[in-house]
């Protein structure tokens, strides 16, 4: 039998030492391509969620601004609905049809009318409500009894309706309607000859009875309300529903 003392022994050792030299380099490459790899993928995943953050901002942004104006929509109904209570209760105790009967402040909404037979009053619009959720102030604007904006808001909404003016139901909402906003006797004119208004109009802040709000928001809107596309063209009133 042949010894591996000898020379022989000595070139087994070299031989093994080799390849053991061999397969440590083999495998310190083998970690390096694959980290090399990993940190492509990585890079690669990064740019693209990147690009798909960039592509649905603007959508993420339209859906946000889109829940704003369904709340704004919500809460200037709900400023409508309390301008025909305290309407109809202010008309029913005396005070007559017309503008005596109408209030000239927010505030007036918010104390609410004083419930038959009783002390107590009964809360007509929720503090919420009293305030616009698409202007930085956060204040409605007012709008006037034969104002040109409320005009103009009358005609969209027959256009809208097909050349009809809705009518309440009340017989003193009705009267307010025909003195509030006049029969209109056509429909000529476009939204491009509304006037535009800015965020000082005198009509708008001046002092006096009021007979709905819009917002004091001059951006165009993702949602329509009665056809309309521009947040302070809206107009919440009872004297159309």
């Amino acid at each position: 039998m042949m010894s591996l003392r000898g020379p022989h022994h000595k070139i087994c050792r070299l031989l093994i030492g080799r390849w053991q030299v061999a397969e440590r380099r083999d495998s310190t490459h083998s970690r390096s391509s694959e980290a090399g790899y990993t940190l492509v993928a990585l890079l690669a995943l990064m740019t693209l969620l990147a690009l798909f953050a960039t592509a649905a901002a603007p959508s993420i942004r339209q859906q946000a601004q889109r829940e704003r104006e369904k709340e704004t929509i919500f809460r200037g109904e709900q400023v409508a609905d309390a301008l025909r209570d305290y309407y109809l209760h202010r008309s029913t105790t005396g005070r007559g049809v017309g503008d005596q009967s109408l209030p000239t402040s927010i505030d007036q909404l918010l104390e609410g009318i004083p419930v038959p037979g009783g002390s107590k009053k009964r809360q007509i619009l929720r503090a919420s409500a009293a305030r616009d959720s698409l202007s930085t102030s956060g204040e409605w604007r007012l709008v006037r009894p034969r104002s040109q904006e409320l005009i103009d808001f009358q005609r969209s909404v027959m256009v809208y309706a097909g050349n009809f003016l809705p009518q309440p139901q009340q017989q003193q909402m009705a009267q307010l309607q025909q003195f509030a906003a006049p029969q209109l006797i056509n429909l000529v004119g476009t939204d491009s000859d509304r006037p535009t208004r800015s965020e000082g109009d005198v009509s708008a802040d001046s002092s006096g009875p009021f007979v709905g709000v819009t917002s004091r928001s001059q951006h165009n809107s993702v949602l329509h309300y009665y056809g309309i596309d521009r947040h302070d063209q809206w107009i919440f009133t009872p004297l159309f529903r």
